[in-house]
Formats: C-alpha cells, structure tokens, sequence
C-alpha cells in the first residue's frame, strides 16, 4: 500500500508545484510605472496603468537600438537618431506614449539638466503623460559629445578655454569661473545650434504616430532651463508653443548691461529679435526654496553671474523683471510670465508635477500675475535678490 501511494503524493506534488509555477504568469507591457516590476495570476487590465496584462512569455525581447529607425508603441521607450548637424553624434529619445494618444493629444519635449538623464526626466512625466494624454519625449544629448557650451549654452558658443577657467569651490555645489581668463568665439550659424534638434525630434515622432499635431510644449529644468530661456532669445522660428524654463543657474539678459553668455554687450543681435522673444509664451518657472540654501545641482559663481543673483531663484526673478523692462523700453508686447513653485527647491520631478498642472490644468494657476505677487510680498524684504 505504501508502494503505491508514494508515487501518487509524487505526482501529486509535482502538479501542485507545477500550479505555483503558473501562477502571476501575467504582467504589464513596460509603462514606466511602478507596475513594471508586478506579476499577476490571472488576465485583464493592469490596475496601476490600465494597460492590457500580457503573458510573460510572450512580450517581445528586449532589442538594441538601430540609428534612424522610430518605433513607438504604447507605453516607454526610446529610440536614436543621428543628428543632423554632426552625423558622427547621436540623440537618443525617451518617450512616454499614453494608451489614449491621438490627433487631439498634445506634445511635451522634456529637456534633462546636466546629468543628461532623459530616461529619469521621461520617467517623472509618466503618470501625468497617461493623466492628461500627453506624449512626452526626453532627448539624451551625451555629455561626451556634447558639452557645457553646445548644451547649456545652445552651441552659441564655437570655441571657449572654458575648461580651463571653471574651479570647484571646496564643500560646495558652487563652481567659479575666472572671467578675466574666460576666452570665446561666438557661432552666428543658427543652423549649427542645438535648438533646432527639438523641432525635428518633434517632426519625427508625429510623422511615425501618423498624427497632424503641428505645435509642442517644453520643459527645461536645470542646464534644460538654460537651453530654452537662450532658445526662447536666439531662435527666430520654432514650432515650440509654451516654453517653461526651470530652475537655471544664470541667464543671458535680454539687455547690453552683461557680456555674453550673462547678457547681450556684444553680441550682434537685431532688436526685432528680441521683439519675436518678448511675444514668445516663456515662463520663467522657478522653485521658491531654491535660494542660498540650496545644494542640489551646479551654481555658478563669478563676479558678472553674482550680479544677477546670490542663487537660482534670485537669478531667475531679476533674469524676467530685467526682460520685462526691456520690453516696456522698446515698446513692444510682454508674453512671458513668472510663476514660483512654493516649497520646491532644485527637484525637477517635484517641479515637473506642478508643471503638469501649470500645462495642462489651466485652472491651477487662475492668475500668473497672482502668482508673482503673492510670492514677491515675502521676497522684497530679502536683501540677496
């Protein structure tokens, strides 16, 4: 008898174990979410996402990037392009499609800071993407290839010894530049600054989805701040709608008070120029404790940047007050607008959550001239602005 039910408990045991095996056989195609990471028992919809559960077994192995060619299904991803300005380097592009994306849905460029982590930047955009059906594209412009002045500073800049002039302060996030040795060559050849990749990445990606949207919003926080504040300046056509710059560490000033890269003294450019910049929709995105006490990032220090301010918010406020006066000098419209993020320092996901709400809930903010003013009652008894 003994004989004859060891191997039935055998069997039994190996089905069971073969049961549990089955079991959370089912996961969600990669979204970004959190709900990557989860397994379930059983088909349906992932109640995280919402995106249909498939069979581990049968989602498609992960595969190397080929340059040029675009693929874009629902959910994360990335794709590379050479760029057209230098075929030698590369761009890599992390998007978010939602499940809804269609011929209504609109377009955000994310531009990273100077870690050039697009896939992170792409990352804190996820649940606002699926939330307000925006596809969201980060692009990865490599360190390597691209440095301080093609990225930061949009490639106005052709030759600099800056390198040689940059030294880090001790136990700080500082960096001080000595403006005395400081040596560059402008670039006049629009064509050959970065600006111009974000209208093509945003080409692209609307001529593989098979959509008509013919207009994207953007958004910069840290060195991405730098860029679209110089793009917002420099860029005559763009196919860029809103443009919110966050958090940068010092500006070009629309005026001569400054050399370049702090300001205009120099710098051969057309007042109609700045008149096409003054009707652009910038906003001037800055977090409210991203002030003295800061540590995040990189802040640059130099007798010019000190001018500005003592700190990011500091720059960034007189970096629009001085625009604004500009404006008001030449005579010609004011489009751009402040809004001070409240209890946010130099954090583009935390930044990134209310600038969803700023984008594409348009009661969030009812006034951004209420948002100026209630913030600059606490901020005119500084002294360090």
């Amino acid at each position: 008898m003994k004989h004859i039910l060891l191997p039935t408990l055998f069997a039994l045991l190996a089905s069971l174990c073969a049961c549990q095996q089955k079991v959370a056989d089912y996961v969600c195609p990669p979204c970004g979410l959190s709900c990557d990471t989860l397994t379930f028992s059983r088909p349906g919809a992932c109640p995280h996402c919402g995106m249909p559960l498939l069979r581990k077994d049968d989602l498609p192995p992960a595969t190397e990037l080929v340059l040029n060619e675009i693929d874009m299904p629902t959910g994360s991803g990335s794709w590379l392009i050479s760029d057209e300005r230098d075929p030698r380097k590369t761009i890599q592009v992390y998007y978010h499609r939602p499940r809804e994306f269609g011929e209504t849905s609109q377009v955000l460029l994310v531009i990273p800071g100077a870690g050039r982590d697009a896939d992170e930047y792409r990352d804190a955009w996820v649940e606002a993407a699926e939330r307000y059906n925006v596809l969201i594209l980060s692009p990865r412009f490599e360190a390597e290839q691209y440095g301080f002045e093609d990225y930061h500073l949009g490639g106005l800049i052709a030759r600099s010894n800056l390198a040689d002039c940059l030294t880090e302060v001790a136990h700080t996030n500082q960096v001080h530049l000595d403006e005395a040795q400081f040596d560059f060559e402008l670039d006049p050849d629009s064509a050959s600054w970065i600006f111009g990749a974000f209208d093509r990445i945003f080409e692209l990606a609307v001529a593989t989805l098979g959509t008509e949207q013919t207009s994207y919003d953007l958004f910069g926080h840290s060195a991405g701040g730098h860029i679209l504040h110089r793009l917002t300046l420099f860029q005559a056509r763009s196919k860029a709608d809103r443009i919110l710059a966050s958090n940068a560490s010092f500006y070009t000033f629309p005026t001569t008070d400054y050399p370049f890269p702090f300001g205009l003294r120099d710098v051969p450019v057309d007042t109609h120029l700045l008149q096409e910049a003054f009707g652009k929709k910038l906003v001037v995105f800055l977090g409210e404790q991203d002030n003295a006490r800061e540590t995040g990032g990189t802040f640059l220090r130099s007798a010019t940047a000190d001018r500005q301010g003592m700190h990011r918010l500091g720059r960034g406020w007189n970096f629009f007050q001085a625009a604004k006066n500009r404006a008001e000098e030449l005579g010609y419209p004011f489009h751009w607008a402040l809004i001070i993020v409240p209890g946010v320092g130099h954090d583009q996901a935390r930044m990134a959550a209310v600038a969803a709400k700023y984008l594409y809930e348009r009661d969030a903010y009812s006034s951004e001239e209420q948002a100026i003013d209630g913030w600059q009652k606490n901020y005119s008894a500084k002294d360090d602005k």
